[in-house]
């Protein structure tokens, strides 16, 4: 395993993280919590110390997955959970709505009490405000100011180590304001949806971050699923997968594999050279020394095992680099780009 330095804190990150979402929630296909605590278990021992998680997966149930499986390695891991949804006063809905939002101090002061009872620590490493908006994040305002002088004081309480944000929860160009106003003008790290079909936040937020030394983490770097190497015109997605949510009929959701796995042929002709294709979409998150982590999706002990080691796999080379990002310039030849409907 790499390990790497997220920038404008003092923690160091696995390059390969563990989303705890995909086996404490039903959203992805993880639902045997044997099965969850094992994958957790082994992904430690394969050498991923970043676990992120949320209050709001299952309603805290996640994080006390997590606190199960791990509690006694805790000071091995770097802990990153999330905030901001009320998940107190607002039961789940359906089709994973999004809660309301609850920025007051006192509000993260509650949320932080619960995450840490839940995961057994008495710090997080990294707390991150959930999916906000560009109202929680830029200076001036009374919400966001006194949201940001609260956090500054549970660090120097040392209930927190660092913060920053995680933006979301779809694809959204509303996200580049957002994280440039966290990663410019709070200089907080952000998490962002990023890979080889989507490269639309990070084209605008890497370079602003490399240039302020400030950290970025990447979520959904497989495309939810079409750069893991399984999926076929007739994969079919269980009830309560979140892309059954993001593609509201048969028809999107054709004609987005469609388009993908044309993208996906390509890659796979020229630019695997000995790792998957799984492995090739990390390595390409890796790329920008503002990168600390990407988070795959991990659902079974296969998949976590060749994810974990991609950062010992053949190093992408500039040429292969700059030759994806011809074929991603030129929308791989194709007249569609279904990609961006069906991110979390």
């Amino acid at each position: 395993m790499e390990y790497r330095k997220l920038l404008g804190t003092d923690l160091t990150l696995s390059a390969v993280g563990f989303g705890v979402w995909t086996v404490g929630t039903t959203w992805w296909g993880v639902k045997d919590e044997a099965v969850a605590m094992r994958l957790l278990r082994r992904a430690f021992e394969l050498g991923i110390t970043f676990f992120d998680n949320a209050d709001t997966y299952a309603s805290g149930r996640a994080e006390e997955l997590q606190r199960k499986a791990l509690g006694d390695v805790r000071d091995h891991l770097i802990i990153g959970t999330k905030f901001g949804y009320d998940i107190y006063n607002n039961p789940e809905r359906p089709g994973q709505q999004e809660r309301p939002h609850d920025w007051t101090p006192a509000y993260l002061r509650k949320a932080l009490e619960g995450s840490l009872t839940r995961l057994g620590t008495d710090r997080i490493d990294y707390y991150q405000l959930h999916n906000p908006r560009l109202d929680a994040i830029v200076p001036g305002s009374a919400q966001s100011d006194d949201l940001f002088a609260e956090l500054e004081a549970l660090k120097a309480e040392g209930l927190i180590r660092a913060y920053g944000t995680a933006l979301g929860p779809a694809l959204n160009e509303r996200q580049i304001e957002e994280g440039l106003a966290s990663v410019r003008d709070r200089r907080a790290p952000t998490q962002i949806i990023y890979n080889l079909l989507e490269q639309v936040l990070g084209e605008q937020i890497l370079p602003v971050a490399e240039a302020e030394g400030v950290g970025v983490m990447a979520r959904v770097p497989h495309a939810s699923g079409l750069l893991e190497g399984y999926m076929t015109l007739d994969t079919t997605f269980e009830p309560g997968d979140h892309r059954n949510w993001r593609m509201t009929t048969n028809e999107k959701r054709k004609a987005w594999m469609e388009d993908g796995l044309k993208k996906v042929e390509q890659l796979q002709a020229d630019y695997l050279n000995g790792r998957t294709i799984g492995q090739l979409a990390l390595q390409f998150a890796l790329r920008s020394p503002a990168m600390a982590s990407v988070i795959p999706n991990i659902y079974d002990e296969k998949g976590l095992e060749e994810y974990a080691a991609a950062p010992n796999a053949a190093p992408l080379t500039d040429a292969e680099y700059a030759g994806i990002q011809s074929l991603y310039a030129a929308n791989f030849g194709l007249n569609t780009n279904l990609i961006g409907e069906v991110v979390r």
